[in-house]
């Protein structure tokens, strides 16, 4: 069976997490320097094989400051851990597409499982093959040792455990 190499087009991507600030509000923050590539064997990409990683001082959610205290020990630690790193592969299962492997961060690696939609393969006006998905899922960031926390003097957590992860990629056929 042949198997077919895929990078992701990040021109045509993003990664992206989300999380509830003071419990009333999200802060959404993207990763703007990222690499991965996928080995298929299938028309529908079950079995798949997936490695990604983005760069931590790549984090931008609109505000400098709050952007150097994430890459910051108290958060991501870019200094000692400059990347985020998943392996991982697409699973199939009577028409339902996830993404499970090992997300490594912050030199802890546990596994995580994404929601996939898969949106299709089509062929570009410039006679590249592209294949589309939308990720989603949720981890704490404590498991991975992202402790940092604080409380409101009305006893509001600054910064919630849960973080949702956003992936939109498309893949280019090599």
């Amino acid at each position: 069976m042949s198997t077919t190499n895929w990078n992701i087009d990040p021109t045509h991507s993003e990664v992206s997490f989300k999380v509830k600030h003071l419990v009333i509000s999200t802060v959404t923050g993207y990763f703007r320097k990222f690499e991965g590539k996928a080995t298929s064997s299938s028309e529908n990409f079950d079995g798949a094989t997936v490695a990604f990683s983005a760069a931590i001082d790549s984090i931008d959610t609109n505000q400098a400051d709050r952007d150097q205290h994430l890459q910051s020990a108290d958060f991501f630690d870019a200094a000692s851990h400059p990347n985020l790193s998943f392996e991982g592969k697409i699973q199939v299962t009577g028409g339902d597409y996830s993404l499970v492997g090992d997300l490594s961060l912050r030199g802890v690696t546990k596994e995580v499982t994404l929601a996939v939609d898969f949106g299709g393969v089509v062929v570009d006006p410039y006679g590249q093959t592209k294949a589309g998905f939308e990720m989603e899922g949720t981890i704490s960031r404590k498991e991975f040792g992202l402790t940092w926390s604080a409380i409101t003097e009305a006893g509001s957590v600054v910064v919630s455990d849960q973080v949702r992860l956003q992936l939109s990629v498309q893949l280019v056929k090599q």
